[in-house]
């Protein structure tokens, strides 16, 4: 089979950080479906893992976290699929990934993708959607029905994947949303998804949020960088407010006072620490995907794919990843077809 893999972590321009190779098929044992994958998209996990480090791997590494196909056989304790069924899902970060024609995923983690969406536009949302409903339903602990009714939710990085998801979900439970964008363009896509308001992260928060009427927030999600807000976010959660996190911070982050005194709650969320861990719900993943496809298909939530390369391979996966490293990217990038 096709695919697209790495043996050295190198740098995006070098045309060897990404190789077309050709694999054997995987075989399907167990609770594993074998997926024929007809679309990729790529998130930032994609070139954390790729970036360059001197580790060279034995045999090719296939990257791809987001993926859309059709089920072509299914292993012996499968119950939730059978071959011929279009399925979504964001995969396990241990296991290959979805940049091959084939690829194994356990059934717990993958669901039926929405009926009104392409293979591109439904390989767009796993990732995304399962990060931004984990963070603020199950971590943050707000209800889906009506948790964030007159609560003031600060989204930084409202533009990016999960940006574009969060805003919507939030908004569904009830948020007023404040987003955060330094580009017209930005600003206008997350006030189409449902931002109340916009406010420019390069600029101090605080006077921007006054000038608005607020002087606190209820929960901030910090969708772009851990440490540049951390303190400014002290600031401005209100007592006993919540904040969420999903980027690794490049230093110690002081979470005694304000955090302390204010009683914050702290989330991380990592979507793929349930499949990582084979936790105990792990199968909760296909079940919020599964809502996911139904909030689509009932109109409620948008996809938030914004461009679209074609065939997959290597050298359209490079521009992927290119296009993600240089911070400007809106939405979601998918590809399709092989």
């Amino acid at each position: 089979m096709k695919a697209v893999a790495l043996t050295h972590y190198l740098p995006i321009d070098d045309p060897r950080s990404l190789l077309d190779v050709e694999l054997e098929v995987p075989v399907a044992h167990g609770r594993d479906l074998l997926v024929r994958v007809e679309a990729v998209s790529v998130n930032p996990v994609d070139t954390k893992v790729r970036a360059p480090r001197p580790q060279v791997e034995a045999a090719p590494k296939v990257l791809g976290y987001d993926a859309a196909g059709v089920v072509e056989a299914v292993g012996a304790d499968v119950t939730l699929f059978r071959p011929g069924d279009a399925v979504y899902y964001a995969g396990d970060i241990t296991r290959p990934g979805s940049n091959a024609q084939l690829q194994l995923v356990d059934e717990r983690i993958v669901a039926r993708r929405p009926a009104s969406l392409d293979a591109a536009q439904a390989a767009a949302l796993p990732l995304t959607a399962l990060t931004a409903w984990e963070l603020l339903f199950e971590r943050m602990g707000y209800a889906f029905d009506g948790g964030g009714d007159g609560k003031l939710l600060l989204v930084i990085g409202g533009a990016g994947g999960v940006g574009s998801i969060a805003i919507q979900l939030a908004r569904l439970a009830g948020f007023t949303v404040v987003a955060t964008a330094s580009r017209d363009e930005t600003a206008d896509w997350c006030r189409t998804l449902g931002a109340t308001h916009v406010v420019d992260h390069r600029q101090p928060l605080l006077p921007q949020l006054q000038a608005l009427g607020f002087d606190a927030v209820d929960a901030a999600l910090n969708l772009a960088d851990t440490d540049r807000y951390w303190t400014e976010l002290g600031e401005l959660l209100a007592p006993q407010g919540h904040v969420g996190l999903i980027v690794e911070p490049t230093g110690a982050l002081r979470i005694g006072d304000p955090y302390k005194a204010k009683c914050i709650g702290i989330h991380w969320e990592l979507m793929f620490a349930r499949p990582r861990f084979r936790t105990h719900d792990m199968d909760e993943q296909g079940r919020i995907l599964a809502r996911v496809a139904e909030l689509v298909d009932a109109g409620r939530l948008r996809g938030t794919l914004r461009e679209t390369l074609s065939p997959i391979d290597a050298a359209n996966l490079r521009e992927a990843h290119r296009r993600l490293e240089s911070g400007r990217s809106i939405g979601k990038l998918a590809l399709v077809g092989w």
